[in-house]
């Protein structure tokens, strides 16, 4: 399995999703008899783990009760030739979910990030960000008729006389921003969302809306929930956020005055940091950003004055 230190959590997979072959039938019964191949399975959007928390991936051949007992099997792609599925056991309770398994407890994605390779969240992320959409399409969005799943489990399709809808899964971008102060000293904006504890600050972000560029969701979010305009707007990366279906889109944002005014429904409160404040934080054992989100590499760079 490889590794990338550079690449953000869940990007980087190393699958080959074999884009030619995964809607052949044979082809895919072929792989599930294949001793190499593996099976992921899951239970309502968490990982099932062994008792030292790694995932559980029996291989296929030794998994033909898993496989008759999941709700639905998809087929995620080629580890070096070896054919690696997901499974949802979502119908059962987790005790049985978890015998079925051979599993010892069912885990947020997110909660073993921290002791995954890159590549190896960004599997689990595309297995889970997959079958969440599955329970979500069991019915066509158009006349109601109950959808079946399509080989190697990439498509949905409704069954209904006369409508045949052909459903995809779906992406939901949002934008994720480093708000810049304009003149000296060089100073950043982060805020306090709802909800949120005490000195917990964090960016800006929102989800792109109908009609809208990157840039523009930038500015209307930043408008929206700091009260500021924004000028010139530079893309930084971008990262899959399949919680359920997201894809995190960063920008370094340049705004045109200091003066905020927070919307005090999804942000209450928001102010400017010195590269020297946040170095304080981080010296005081405060965290730059999530573990697993582009935040920290917006954090961060800044903080290093690159970008």
């Amino acid at each position: 399995m490889r590794t990338d230190d550079r690449v953000l959590a869940y990007g980087g997979g190393w699958l080959d999703r074999a884009a030619a072959l995964r809607g052949d039938p044979e082809w895919l019964a072929e792989r599930l008899s294949d001793p190499e191949s593996v099976v992921l399975p899951l239970w309502r959007d968490r990982c099932l783990v062994d008792a030292g928390r790694a995932p559980v991936r029996p291989a296929a051949v030794d998994a033909v009760e898993l496989l008759a007992g999941a709700d639905e099997t998809v087929f995620l792609g080629l580890d070096a030739g070896r054919a690696v599925f997901a499974v949802d056991l979502s119908s059962r309770e987790e005790s049985a979910a978890r015998a079925l398994a051979g599993a010892a407890e069912a885990v947020d994605v997110r909660a073993l990030v921290g002791g995954l390779a890159p590549a190896e969240a960004a599997v689990l992320a595309y297995a889970k960000g997959l079958l969440h959409w599955h329970r979500g399409q069991r019915f066509c969005g158009s006349c109601g008729t109950a959808t079946v799943a399509g080989p190697g489990g990439q498509t949905r399709s409704c069954a209904g006389a006369g409508c045949g809808r052909l459903l995809f899964p779906r992406i939901e971008p949002a934008v994720i921003m480093l708000v810049e102060a304009p003149g000296e000293p060089e100073r950043c904006l982060l805020a306090r969302h709802r909800g949120a504890a005490e000195d917990s600050w964090s960016t800006l972000a929102g989800f792109v809306e109908i009609g809208e560029s990157l840039e523009d969701a930038v500015r209307r979010e930043v408008a929206e929930e700091a009260g500021l305009a924004v000028g010139e707007v530079t893309y930084q990366g971008s990262q899959a956020w399949p919680f359920p279906a997201g894809l995190m889109v960063g920008f370094r944002a340049s705004a045109t005055s200091t003066r905020v005014r927070v919307d005090d429904e999804e942000v209450v409160e928001a102010r400017w940091f010195t590269r020297a404040e946040l170095r304080a934080r981080v010296a005081a054992g405060r965290p730059l950003g999530r573990i697993d989100s582009i935040d920290r590499l917006l954090l961060g760079s800044w903080l290093d004055g690159r970008g």
